[in-house]
């Protein structure tokens, strides 16, 4: 599928990619935008194409309408939060605090993670509760991220859509469907599918630029796919072997146990799959743009990647269902900081803001 994407579509691209925009996309000057398919894989990757749902296909005019959206605060109960709130560019689109803050100041139960490449997740939410994008956009906006209830998205969305310059946009991209708790899911889905990270300086060295990656980079990189063992769960090219084995990709390595009462341990993965095995387990998160995104796993409890680096490379922390693929590595300080700097090979850029309605 081509489309004809917008210029802040293809500068938002070119900032994944580390590339530089034409002038006509910054300025809107200049002759129409060339052909781009958002969801082709970068040159030189093995990323593939983002999967698009046959019940919610891509259009330039629905992207553009979803980026609004997901960076409109008149989404939420009090006007205070939209779903960027959750995922800034300055904390490299992860969550600022340890644990999200949603509408009226609630401090919600786990960390909001990075978003670049969410469409290629098969499962979503640290537990993999949601299959879909556009359930989880419902989930988050109806729950305490944005405060609305599952019960009057609808009721929100007509808000939304008798703002005229969302009107006229609900009306061409959905016609009589218009402005509803569903085709708000489907726009913001459909941007969300958009945010590519495959051109980093790492995607460019695995594309044969051996000097996109300088020494220490390289030595972080044998380490990581050696002696530390990260490939087990990090593997390339999404970096998330929950990409490749959905269900299975959910493990426990300690954190969020250590000093808690065993009934006061968030479960994670066991309160979906109801399987003991899954205790305190969760998502294994994609490792691309982690370098920017500080703090560090599901409940934020981690202040740095050395941090989160040296944590996992001893083996995690002891308790009654830690994964087995987990070891102490005896990781020298010296290779932790190779491997961090590895790992900032694989900055993905920031997101374009759009001008919101009126």
């Amino acid at each position: 599928m081509k489309l004809t994407l917008p210029a802040y579509a293809l500068v938002l691209l070119l900032a994944a990619c580390g590339g530089d925009a034409p002038e006509s996309a910054v300025s809107g000057a200049g002759s129409a935008m060339p052909a781009v398919d958002p969801l082709a894989p970068g040159v030189g990757t093995a990323l593939g194409a983002v999967p698009i749902p046959a019940t919610n296909p891509m259009t330039e005019a629905k992207i553009a309408l979803g980026q609004q959206l997901f960076f409109e605060p008149r989404m939420s109960v009090d006007g205070s939060r939209s779903c960027y709130s959750c995922h800034l560019n300055e904390d490299g689109n992860g969550g600022h605090d340890p644990k999200a803050i949603g509408a009226q100041e609630r401090q919600l139960t786990r960390h909001a993670p990075v978003i670049w490449n969410v469409g290629y997740m098969p499962r979503l939410y640290w537990d993999g509760r949601t299959n879909d994008l556009e359930a989880q956009a419902r989930a988050a906006w109806g729950g305490g991220n944005m405060g609305v209830g599952a019960d009057n998205l609808d009721a929100k969305a007509t808000e939304i859509g008798q703002i005229p310059g969302y009107a006229t946009q609900f009306a061409a991209v959905f016609g009589a469907r218009g402005a509803t708790g569903e085709t708000v899911s489907e726009a913001i889905a459909a941007y969300e599918r958009t945010l590519v990270c495959s051109t980093t300086r790492f995607d460019r060295y695995q594309a044969g630029e051996t000097a996109a990656l300088n020494e220490q980079e390289g030595r972080g990189m044998g380490v990581f796919n050696g002696k530390g063992g990260c490939v087990a769960c990090h593997m390339a090219p999404f970096f998330s072997s929950q990409v490749v084995n959905p269900d299975e990709a959910f493990y426990n390595v300690g954190i969020g146990i250590d000093g808690v009462a065993e009934a006061s341990v968030d479960i994670g993965r066991q309160t979906v799959s109801q399987n003991a095995v899954d205790w305190a387990a969760f998502k294994v998160p994609s490792l691309r743009n982690v370098a920017r995104s500080a703090p560090y796993f599901h409940d934020g409890s981690v202040g740095t990647l050395v941090e989160a680096v040296r944590f996992m490379a001893s083996g995690g922390y002891p308790n009654k269902s830690l994964t087995a693929l987990l070891a102490n590595r005896a990781l020298t300080d010296a290779e932790i900081a190779d491997v961090v700097a590895f790992l900032g090979s694989l900055d993905c850029g920031s997101l374009a803001q759009p001008q919101l309605p009126n």
